[in-house]
């Protein structure tokens, strides 16, 4: 009797909890049937795009990350299938890829501006122009994009990691613009035409002073201040004096030494940090390989194993300067190079109210030359009255001829 009462109380007590447990389970979380060895399906879309990249299956791999980006919008891959987007397009290649891999990557920063992928963005873009770069006498439009997006790395994103090799980028573009801006000054100072010639010269050693010839450009713009008279002797002066001040490990520091001596003019020391700089440049200058050389003449590529490899680039743009000799005629730096335009506000706000109209009087003055049709400005009658005049005068000589004595003569 008392197994079966303890029976039915188990019995009772099951049924009790498992009620109590069956009312539990309706606030519970549902949990997700897919175990955690299953991968989701937006990592599976993520994974065969890049196996279909990986493949050159550009055009497939495109489709695969499009379906992620519109069905799963809450994924965690939306950047990365984004940012995949641009990688197969610049993978792709050919000009109108890369035209399209620069516009993924500029709408990818421009929604993503945050994360560390975006500084990877903007190296892609300057890359893109950094392999259409062409040679220093050819068309520099690849260039100077490329310098412009290089140098957007380093102000947007300047404690990225990618930040020293945009850097170094930069100063291997700006090696192939300065290249072209001195071939061009050193054409014009053999042809004679010196004030052109200083005119480059001196904005290419201004801007660009880690050109590997600046040294060069300095002995030209130097040459070219001499011979273009004794009122451009200080230019040519300083000219040399920078070869040896700031560019001391050149072969033509002795050389222009020479010819300060010859000027009776001062010899300045040199700078200590860029004798350093000058020095790790020796020290680290890359030699090209036998096939670079024999295939260098006919890549369109330029040669950049000259560039700087220290050194901070120029972070702007250079602009277009004004000829030296223009700036001597117009009286140096105290002529006038620049228009300006100032606006004052009146002193009153009731000036509009107060001040006369200058239409109103010219209405006026119009009202009353009509008035006086018969003179002028000054006072003295107009052609047109004077004509009519004289018609009139006529008339009554005609009149009085015809009236003698009082009778009319028929």
């Amino acid at each position: 009797m008392n197994g079966h009462r303890t029976r039915q109380a188990c019995w009772t007590a099951a049924v009790l909890a498992g009620l109590l447990l069956a009312g539990g389970c309706r606030g519970k979380k549902y949990e997700n049937p897919i175990t955690q060895d299953t991968q989701q399906p937006d990592k599976i879309l993520f994974d065969k795009a890049v196996k279909d990249i990986e493949k050159g299956r550009y055009e497939v791999a495109r489709l695969t990350l499009n379906t992620l980006m519109n069905t799963y919008d809450a994924s965690e891959f939306l950047p990365k299938a984004k940012l995949a987007i641009a990688d197969s397009w610049m993978r792709e290649g050919g000009s109108h890829a890369l035209a399209q891999a620069e516009a993924e990557y500029k709408d990818f920063i421009l929604f993503y501006p945050t994360l560390e992928e975006s500084a990877e963005a903007q190296m892609k873009v300057c890359d893109i122009h950094y392999r259409q770069m062409e040679k220093p006498d050819r068309d520099s439009t690849h260039a100077l994009r490329a310098e412009e997006e290089c140098r957007q790395v380093l102000t947007q994103f300047p404690n990225s990691r990618f930040a020293p090799m945009a850097a170094q980028k930069l100063r291997e573009i700006q090696e192939v613009l300065s290249e072209g801006e001195f071939r061009v000054g050193a054409f014009y100072h053999q042809k004679g035409s010196l004030s052109a010639a200083s005119n480059r010269l001196q904005a290419l050693t201004d801007h660009y002073p880690l050109y590997s010839s600046a040294d060069q450009a300095l002995w030209r713009l130097g040459d070219s201040y001499l011979r273009m008279g004794p009122r451009f002797r200080q230019k040519g002066i300083a000219a040399f004096q920078r070869i040896v001040r700031e560019y001391p490990l050149s072969p033509l520091v002795e050389q222009a030494k020479t010819k300060l001596t010859e000027m009776e003019a001062e010899i300045p020391e040199p700078d200590p940090v860029a004798y350093a700089r000058m020095k790790y440049e020796l020290e680290n200058a890359k030699k090209k390989s036998l096939l670079a050389r024999m295939w260098g003449p006919f890549s369109k590529s330029p040669d950049t194993s000259r560039a700087a490899k220290s050194g901070q680039p120029a972070m702007e743009r250079m602009r277009p300067t004004i000829p030296p000799n223009v700036l001597a005629v117009t009286g140096g730096q105290g002529g006038v190079t620049d228009v300006t335009i100032s606006t004052e506000t009146p002193a009153s706000s009731t000036a509009l109210d107060t001040l006369p109209d200058a239409r109103q009087g010219a209405q006026r003055s119009g009202a009353a030359a009509g008035t006086q049709s018969g003179t002028n400005g000054g006072g003295q009658p107009s052609a047109g009255s004077a004509r009519q005049d004289g018609k009139d005068s006529k008339k009554g000589k005609t009149a009085t001829k015809a009236k003698p004595n009082g009778k009319e003569k028929k």
